[in-house]
């Protein structure tokens, strides 16, 4: 377990990869990544039980992580790399002609730490609950975790999974919506109302926490509180309210940086605002 001193060094380190994986290939999505900093440092880096060392895809004797809002990739490819999964110096690939760090996570490329291929919005909670079923009927006691979109609660096939782990108490799952309020469109209230999350989910029959997703201690403190959760005939919903583009001043507060890469100046001026703690690749 790292200081929250080291894990918000690391953080600093994942945003400046964000950011340069973005600008160098001339394209992908920096705002949801770097709003989901914290979450994915304090899942790896502190609350997971997991070893880069002996990745498997069936994940048995592991916590598993299933990334469903796929085109956040450059957070977790950088989170990836740096907890040992793969070389650091493979995060200069990202989105490049036959890289295995495809702009949505693929596994056809065999990359560490991807069991689920991503991208195609609202499929993950689906996945995720599989692989949660298959570990109690392993009688592995280790948990699953999948984080998604606000905008991909959108989607029908959703609710349709959130209906079944509510109903058979799949309570070896904790699933993480990433509640920044924003999407590639504009604001979830202009494309489609999300209305009132935590009575939906509480509904469905889920376990429903809240949190500061940019206040790296409150992430920790309620993933350890969701990890107690667990094992108690309910799966666990956390409502992580996140700010798109956290960490550069510019690219806060506004759906526009969803999916546009930072030209040379505006890389430059993003970096300036972020410490190289641990060292570029």
């Amino acid at each position: 377990m790292e200081t929250i001193i080291s894990l918000k060094a690391m953080g600093s380190q994942v945003r400046r990869d964000i950011l340069r994986m973005v600008h160098g290939a001339k394209s992908g999505h920096p705002g949801g990544s770097l709003g989901c900093v914290e979450l994915l440092v304090a899942l790896y880096f502190d609350i997971m039980n997991h070893d880069p060392d002996t990745f498997e895809m069936s994940g048995l004797g592991q916590d598993v992580f299933l990334l469903s809002n796929g085109h956040i990739s450059p957070a977790w490819y950088s989170v990836l790399a740096r907890s040992g999964y793969f070389d650091i110096a493979e995060l200069a690939t990202f989105r490049k002609l036959n890289s295995r760090l495809q702009g949505h996570p693929a596994t056809h490329e065999g990359l560490p730490g991807v069991r689920f291929a991503s991208g195609s919005l609202g499929q993950g909670l689906s996945c995720a609950i599989g692989v949660a079923l298959g570990k109690q009927l392993d009688e592995d006691e280790n948990l699953v975790f999948v984080l998604m979109g606000d905008g991909e609660v959108q989607e029908g096939q959703v609710w349709e999974a959130a209906m079944f782990a509510g109903s058979k108490n799949v309570d070896n799952l904790i699933a993480i919506i990433d509640f920044n309020r924003k999407q590639i469109d504009g604001s979830t209230d202009d494309v489609m109302p999300l209305g009132d999350l935590k009575s939906k989910w509480e509904t469905f029959g889920w376990k429903v926490l809240e949190m500061k997703g940019n206040d790296l201690e409150e992430v920790i403190d309620v993933l350890r509180l969701a990890t107690l959760e667990t094992g108690k005939d309910q799966p666990v919903m956390i409502l992580m309210h996140t700010e798109m583009g956290f960490g550069v001043d510019f690219m806060m507060g506004t759906h526009k940086w969803h999916g546009v890469a930072p030209n040379d100046e505006q890389l430059q001026l993003a970096l300036a605002q972020l410490n190289e703690t641990i060292g570029d690749y």
